[in-house]
């Protein structure tokens, strides 16, 4: 994105609206100024006592090319603003002074006075205040008299009014320099948190890629070791050999299909278009083949139709649980069960194995992993264990 500058000051990569008060303002001394000069004419050579004289004609003259010349410069630095007063204080004098109809004219020198700083500002709006209250008193006093207090009385009141009016307007300028600062700060921090959140899901994406690793295709490589491990024992044994090798062709099959899975990023092949209670008593009958230990499924309560994700997480907790058993319990039996409540899905896995100290730290990803995903849909993970007596993995997930 562009570096946008606002009044010179460069505010980060951001874009910034210029300010609407100053942009205003800035319009409306380029462009004030000649028809206000072209009113002020008319007014004056319209007058019947007035007669306008060749003198006054070229100073109108002078004034409009003056005022096309402002009209036409944009970029304005200090000393072009300074010498753009003096030009138009000095025209706008005269004017006065050869017919006070030009005090019309004359009032835009406040808007060449106000960008400047406070010593050219004040020495602009006094300049201009004595030159609009000559017009309105009907010309300059020749002498300090009645006329010349009234004269210098106007001049102090248009000078207190321009310096309130200038005063507001500085305010609004603060103030809308202030809000576009809050508008660019506020761009900044939404780019960061833009920023963070990607950086955010990034990682967590990662982890759900170690999560699908290591719950599929770690999980079938371990499976397709083992049975060509047992099939290398049993070399000799051809019906034996070719049961271990179709198993490790059925673990290689599925560990492909979860590996296409995982890329497209789709849910569980075994949870599309059925129920969780089945699917996971497939995965029973599945890992008791493979493991040699049985494992047996029971449900209770009215069984519901709990959301895709619910049932992915606790499919994979389940599948979790039981590569564990095969890999550390040494167990005998397994009993998996489903409890369906009103308002919360629990699921068992008890093993009747050697058990292990729940509280002593672990290095691999599976505990850790199944709390993550849990958590993920506000579920929690409860492992029941002592060494000499099993182990119960609870896991507990909120339907509503």
């Amino acid at each position: 994105m562009a570096r946008i500058v606002r009044r010179g000051v460069t505010i980060g990569k951001v874009t910034v609206v210029e300010n609407p008060w100053q942009a205003r303002l800035d319009r409306l001394r380029r462009t004030a100024p000649l028809p206000l000069l072209a009113v002020s004419t008319a007014v004056s050579f319209v007058t019947p006592e007035n007669r306008p004289t060749v003198g006054e004609a070229v100073l109108v003259v002078a004034a409009a090319v003056w005022a096309l010349l402002i009209g036409t410069r944009k970029q304005q630095d200090l000393p072009w603003q300074v010498s753009a007063l003096a030009v138009h204080t000095g025209l706008a004098a005269i004017l006065v002074g050869t017919d006070p109809a030009f005090g019309i004219f004359a009032y835009t020198g406040f808007l060449f006075a106000y960008p400047l700083a406070k010593p050219w500002r004040l020495v602009g709006f006094a300049a201009t205040a004595l030159i609009v209250s000559a017009s309105i008193s009907g010309g300059y006093p020749s002498a300090f008299s009645g006329r010349g207090l009234t004269y210098l009385l106007v001049a102090a009141v248009v000078l207190v009014l321009m310096f309130h009016s200038a005063g507001i307007t500085s305010h609004a300028l603060a103030r809308d320099d202030e809000r576009g600062r809050i508008v660019a700060e506020n761009t900044r921090l939404q780019e960061q948190l833009v920023t963070q959140v990607r950086d955010a899901g990034i990682v967590e994406e990662r982890q759900r890629i170690a999560g699908e690793v290591h719950d599929t295709l770690a999980q079938g490589l371990t499976g397709i070791i083992a049975q060509l491990a047992a099939a290398d024992h049993v070399r000799d044994d051809r019906e034996q050999l070719r049961r271990h090798l179709d198993l490790a062709r059925s673990l290689a099959r599925a560990s492909l299909t979860e590996a296409r899975r995982s890329v497209r990023a789709l849910r569980p092949e075994q949870l599309e278009g059925a129920n969780l209670p089945a699917e996971i008593g497939t995965l029973a009958r599945e890992w008791t083949e493979q493991a040699g230990v049985p494992a047996q499924l029971s449900t209770t309560g009215r069984p519901l139709r709990a959301a895709a994700g619910i049932q992915d997480v606790l499919f994979r907790v389940a599948q979790e649980a039981l590569a564990n058993v095969a890999k550390h319990a040494q167990a005998e039996q397994v009993m998996i069960t489903l409890t369906f409540l009103d308002d919360t899905l629990l699921l068992d896995v008890h093993d009747d194995g050697h058990g292990f100290d729940p509280g002593a730290p672990t290095d691999g990803y599976g505990l850790a992993g199944m709390r993550k995903r849990l958590a993920g849909v506000g579920g929690v993970l409860t492992i029941e264990s002592e060494p000499g007596d099993g182990v119960t993995v609870n896991a507990a997930v909120p339907l509503r």
